[in-house]
């Protein structure tokens, strides 16, 4: 039944688009749609995004040349009330039928029903009007092509249009565009009203936007005009103002050559209902006055407590809640220094950054007998004591029903330094259908932890770093220790981590993170429900059993069954069960498997992260973003269990405590790349190779510092954890190696509304490499290893809510490696094999 109302759902659709793909359907008989508009510039055709930009009018959009929202558009029909009642007034037979059994009332109300009106509100509102060629809007065109090309030093340019009208209502535009000989910039001469202002000019002049020989561009006028005046303000010029500085341009010598005078004249002030051009001058900074308890009364405040520290006034209506140093530390106005534009918003920053304030605010009083200028900085503390709580009821594959809560409090400035002290719980209590949870009860899965983070506005170490990390790039460091321990969820945990962090912006759009210290150990505390919740390896286990024990019984899971038969092979008590025989290697690597995800782990490791990227703000589309990331474990451990003569374990491994300790070296590279193609069209790219390498105390990587493939942000046609490693075919229930290679690529488009489309294409898979794997399938081994890439593609839908995204993609199996090499092409190309992925803002 599903399948025959699907295909009349379909067969539906197919015809309404087909009706609607009479593009001129809605196009008036004596006019022309307008398909195309083509540019010649210089007899050749040009595309460039701010040469078509000028164009007033631009055709209807298209989705790959469909054009959907005009066909939607057309669908709808118009006057819906009307048609709706002639309906019935052409047949009132049938309106009294129907008035039977509905009220008269229901009836009239249909004709505002979605399905008469709402349908077709939703279509015009949702699509777009046909664009008709205007004559009008053409020669606006022909003004802008002209504006555009003057401003790029064209100033002979000349453009024209011609309409191509075309058969059925249709037509193309062609513009022309000559532009003649461009002008280029003869002698630079300078007139500055105010004498020191032309000082500070000539050390600066070098740097100018505008040079002899370069073309004219009004663009580097305006960017000449910011750099001065941005100079000037962080250079002591506390009043200068941008429309003091203009610039003369002969652009009509016969030559093409252009000599331009720059013009900054003097201060414009209004004395009443006249104005009247004074001097500017040049402002040192007298006093620097922070202000610790702001309110309303500013100027009345009664000042019950002050504090002197390196040229720095501090005041406070009450006791002095901060430390001096604490806060003239994130101030960067200088006593006796010039005006700084720069250093008062980087001020404003880092007493942001402090997070005990709300809103700083700066005001400068000037002082016209010295001529400098007083600074005078507003704080307002936050509450020492802050609470947050939050709770949210969840579903998941592992859970049908749970209630997950935290809370937290929050104490400021808990040694007098700015200091903020965290303080967390969390938990989960759910309900589970899994049959490896042997409960009853309806809440029979849980977890709950702790943390604490201590955050130091500065970087907390006994020596001073300011020579390597000034205070300019914002440092912070932050101390913290957390304990999580979860029960009946595959096998029972208890993880305890401390870390020790610095934090800093080195430059604009670019963070350096550093982890002195980063502990994590993770114990495994129900290890006997292995082979429940590793259910796929127990069936390939319990399939080998029944072969050579000559039996149909199952093997236990729980009672060391399982572990019996690994143990009875690899001791050679099965004649037929060899190490040359790969039944024999399959045991082996269960067994491995099996101690590696079951051993308890000592990560005591440090690392260096550093990110960098372009964007100029939130909704910059064009931009380029870097992640690379450098991690090493063990080595202190492993030179304190040298110094104290550790007696070595069976296999060659010490122990720290009773503990074996993680050796390994970890590196990172992350890129991702967009770029804007205009009308809503984006084309992206990423990059990501990781790689983990096991060493000296170490055979193998911790499997909370392992990589896994698949999943909604990675090869979006398999599922997280099912793809790989190599070519083995995903056979466990969590496949994870110690190298990553990651190729994603996108093309974003507009659909209608906030209803974006995307194609995609995603390539990649994980590998065991100089680690204890010896299964040739899992293993990267050369260049050859990378036929076992694997290749996704898919479509996805992503609707736009402002403040976050949300993701639909259908990923399907392109190229899989895990098939034979004359199937692994195209073979999984159908929607019944698609993999859906639900996700919140962009992949990557």
């Amino acid at each position: 039944m599903s399948n025959i109302t699907t295909k009349i759902s379909l067969f539906i659709l197919i015809v309404a688009l087909i009706t609607a793909c009479n593009v001129v359907k809605k196009v008036p008989a004596d006019k022309h749609l307008l398909l195309k508009n083509e540019i010649l510039v210089n007899g050749k055709k040009n595309s460039e995004e701010d040469i078509v930009s000028q164009l007033v009018q631009q055709p209807n959009t298209s989705i790959f040349g469909y054009k959907l929202r005009l066909n939607m558009f057309n669908l709808a029909k118009n006057n819906t009330d009307s048609i709706f009642r002639a309906k019935y007034t052409a047949n009132p037979a049938k309106y009294k039928r129907k008035a039977k059994w509905l009220s008269k009332k229901q009836v009239d109300r249909l004709g505002q029903s979605f399905w008469y009106s709402g349908w077709h509100s939703f279509l015009r509102r949702t699509g777009e009007p046909p664009v008709i060629i205007d004559t009008l809007k053409a020669k606006r065109s022909i003004k802008r092509l002209k504006a555009y090309y003057f401003n790029e030093g064209f100033f002979d340019a000349n453009a024209k249009f011609t309409a191509n009208y075309q058969e059925k209502k249709r037509g193309n535009i062609n513009y022309s565009v000559t532009t003649g000989e461009p002008t280029f910039l003869d002698t630079i001469s300078h007139e500055i009203e105010t004498p020191a202002l032309d000082s500070l000019y000539l050390l600066s002049k070098s740097k100018s936007y505008i040079k002899k020989g370069q073309q004219y561009k009004v663009d580097n006028f305006s960017n000449e005009r910011s750099r001065i005046t941005n100079y000037f303000r962080n250079h002591g010029v506390y009043y200068f103002q941008q429309q003091s500085v203009n610039f003369e341009v002969d652009t009509l010598n016969p030559n093409h050559k252009a000599p331009v005078k720059l013009n900054i004249t003097d201060k414009v002030v209004k004395i009443g209902d006249s104005t009247q051009s004074k001097p500017y001058k040049i402002y040192r900074i007298s006093q620097v006055n922070i202000f610790t308890d702001d309110n309303t009364t500013k100027n009345k405040m009664q000042i019950a407590d002050s504090a002197t520290y390196k040229n720095f006034n501090l005041y406070s209506v009450n006791k002095l809640r901060y430390r001096p140093k604490a806060i003239a530390d994130a101030v960067f106005i200088q006593k006796d220094s010039l005006y700084n534009d720069d250093k008062r918003t980087l001020t404003l920053r880092s007493l942001s950054n402090l997070q005990v304030f709300n809103y700083p605010n700066i005001q400068y009083v000037e002082d016209t007998i010295t001529q400098t200028l007083k600074a005078n900085i507003y704080l307002t503390s936050k509450t020492k004591f802050h609470f947050d709580a939050n709770a949210d009821f969840t579903r998941s594959n592992i859970q049908i029903f749970g209630i997950t809560g935290g809370s937290a409090v929050s104490i400021r400035n808990i040694f007098r330094g700015a200091e903020t002290l965290q303080i967390g719980f969390h938990g989960n209590i759910g309900s589970s259908t899994d049959p490896t949870i042997a409960e009853n009860r309806f809440f029979n899965i849980s977890e709950v932890g702790a943390d604490m983070r201590l955050n130091f506005p500065r970087i907390f170490l006994p020596f001073r770093t300011d020579k390597i990390i000034s205070k300019s790039m914002l440092p912070s460091s932050i101390i913290s220790i957390g304990f999580a321990k979860q029960t009946n969820i595959g096998l029972d945990k208890e993880n305890l981590t401390a870390a020790i962090n610095y934090n800093w912006i080195p430059k604009k759009n670019t963070t350096a993170k550093f982890d002195l210290v980063n502990i994590q150990y993770v114990k495994n505390i129900n290890i006997g429900n292995y082979f429940n919740v590793y259910s796929s390896t127990y069936n390939r286990l319990n399939s080998l059993a029944k072969i050579y024990n000559n039996n149909n019984i199952d093997l236990s899971k729980e009672d060391g069954g399982a572990d019996n038969f690994i143990n009875s092979v690899l001791a050679n008590q099965y004649p037929l069960l060899t190490p040359s025989t790969t039944d024999y290697k399959s045991i082996k690597s269960i067994k491995e498997r099996k101690d590696r995800l079951t051993e308890n782990n000592l990560i005591f490791a440090a690392n260096f992260g550093y990110s960098k990227d372009s964007k100029s703000d939130f909704f910059d589309k064009e931009f380029y973003s870097f992640r690379g990331k450098l991690e090493s474990a063990g080595n202190l451990l492993s030179i304190a269990s040298n110094l104290a003569k550790e007696p070595k374990n069976s296999d060659g491994t010490r122990n720290v405590f009773g503990l074996q300790y993680s050796q390994y070296i970890k590196g990172e590279f992350d890129y991702v790349k967009n770029w804007d193609l205009t009308n809503g069209k984006i084309f992206a790219v990423r990059s990501f190779f990781g790689i983990a390498i096991p060493y000296g105390n170490s055979e193998s990587v911790p499997f909370a510092r392992s990589y896994f493939a698949g999943g909604s942000n990675d090869n979006r046609a398999w599922q997280s954890y099912s793809l790989g490693p190599g070519s083995s075919g995903g056979l466990n229930d969590f496949n994870e190696a110690n190298m990553k290679i990651a190729l994603n690529a996108e093309f974003r488009y507009k659909i209608f509304g906030n209803l974006n489309g995307a194609l995609f294409a995603d390539c990649g898979n994980i590998w065991n490499v100089l680690d204890n794997e010896t299964d040739e399938t899992k293993v990267f081994s050369g260049f050859s290893s990378l036929k076992s890439l694997a290749l996704g593609t898919g479509f996805g839908f992503r609707y736009d809510f402002k403040f976050f995204l949300l993701r639909l993609d259908f990923g399907f199996k392109t190229y899989n490696p895990a098939k034979p090499e004359t199937q692994r092409w195209f073979k999984e190309l159908n929607l019944s094999k698609a993999v859906l992925n639900i996700g919140i803002n962009y992949p990557f």
